[in-house]
């Protein structure tokens, strides 16, 4: 099916993003539509997860990719494609690149993490590794195509890029026709900014609502200044929406039609994937659980029915454990606290006895036996638990004291 790429120089339009669903067929999935009991309680209003970590390479990411290379010219598609990613653009272009019989090239730097490397390459691209943060990644696959002629996949500063993933914004409207709201999460803007593009066209009273890492957000100071502005972003676990300065051509649509855009803390990022995970059952990235985490941190600032766009799932195992255990820390599900106690045979059976009685579990001890404050005969116990809450760390604390122990912090 032949598709007519977007003129750089005019704005996008509904049927840019309409053209790109019909190309689409038949290649990315119309992801599913999930409700959320405890998120609906918790705004007061129907809220609905549309579950783009359950796409094809695991992100919307496959959406633009597939939309920009099909729309090269012939000669452009011979001489190869080039992308630079850690992770779900690099799958994005590798598998579309695949699809379409177009030799594929993707720089990643050294340290991504090897479960996306490993697939970047089972779809079918040369993965390149070079430099350590994303900026010399981005120089390098640049300077790959001026010396080889390959054409540069940009993640979002295109409009065949935008119009892809618009395509989520038409299924919304689709799958929830009565929809109020619609939250997403932004790093270079191409997703929110197709979507808007999409559901204003045809729904203008339904509110878009961007969200960036507080760490990393550099759309509001470009939105204040009038034209996009590079900052340096902070670390943050939501490396997803990590973007320096907002793209361009998703700049000018997000300042037209994204009604606001609000920053989240790393607290709410990864106590949004915890419930992602306990509740609805779904593994999200910190990056794709940015609505989630906007919900939780202001219930009643969102008009339902309300959709939050998972927009990946594609989280290192290893950051995943990190990421829940900073969850459940945020979320009050550990206490951490040191007692004192008289060092003697039997007397830390009877803390931990103690424990037990208020259905505290015991995740590790530790004995400080070298601090110049502690008595001759005295210690002190480093304890770790795993609680059911922040009412529970109370109670815990509470009836340690009860029975005569002294917590030191």
């Amino acid at each position: 099916m032949s598709f007519s790429t977007p003129d750089p120089l005019r704005p996008l339009i509904l049927d840019d993003v309409r053209g790109a669903q019909k190309m689409l067929a038949g290649v990315a999935r119309m992801t599913a539509m999930e409700g959320s009991r405890h998120l609906t309680q918790l705004v007061g209003a129907p809220v609905h997860l549309k579950c783009e970590n359950l796409q094809r390479t695991g992100s919307f990411k496959l959406r633009g990719a597939y939309v920009r290379i099909a729309g090269l010219r012939p000669e452009e598609r011979a001489a190869g494609v080039v992308a630079a990613s850690a992770g779900n653009h690099a799958q994005g272009v590798a598998l579309a690149s695949s699809l379409l019989g177009v030799r594929s090239t993707v720089f990643m730097p050294v340290g991504a993490p090897l479960p996306k490397v490993a697939a970047t390459r089972e779809y079918g691209a040369e993965v390149v590794l070079h430099g350590t943060v994303v900026d010399e990644t981005l120089a390098a696959a640049e300077e790959y195509a001026r010396e080889t002629g390959a054409v540069f996949i940009h993640p979002f500063d295109h409009p065949d890029i935008i119009a892809g993933q618009g395509t989520v914004g038409l299924e919304i409207l689709e799958q929830c026709p009565e929809v109020r709201t619609i939250v997403v999460g932004i790093g270079g803007g191409g997703l929110a900014a197709g979507i808007a593009v999409a559901v204003k066209a045809v729904r203008p009273d339904v509110k878009v609502i961007g969200v960036q890492a507080a760490a990393s957000a550099a759309y509001p100071p470009s939105l204040a200044a009038g034209h996009p502005v590079a900052i340096d972003p902070a670390p943050t676990m939501a490396d997803g929406i990590k973007v320096g300065r907002p793209g361009d051509v998703p700049f000018a649509l997000i300042r037209e039609l994204v009604d606001d855009i609000v920053t989240v803390s790393e607290d709410a990022l990864s106590s949004a994937l915890l419930l992602c995970l306990e509740r609805a059952k779904l593994v999200v990235e910190p990056a794709g659980a940015s609505p989630v985490a906007a919900l939780l941190s202001d219930p009643g600032a969102f008009r339902g029915p309300v959709v939050a766009v998972l927009s990946g799932g594609n989280v290192d195992p290893v950051l995943l454990q990190r990421i829940l255990r900073h969850g459940m820390a945020a979320a009050g599900r550990y206490l951490s606290l040191r007692v004192r106690i008289t060092d003697r045979p039997g007397v830390l059976a009877e803390l931990l006895r103690a424990l037990s009685v208020v259905d505290a579990n015991v995740l590790d001890v530790g004995h400080v036996r070298t601090d110049p404050r502690l008595g001759l005969t005295e210690v002190e116990v480093e304890l770790h638990l795993e609680t059911k809450g922040p009412e529970h760390c109370l109670e815990v604390s509470a009836a340690l004291r009860e029975a005569g122990y002294q917590i030191i912090s």
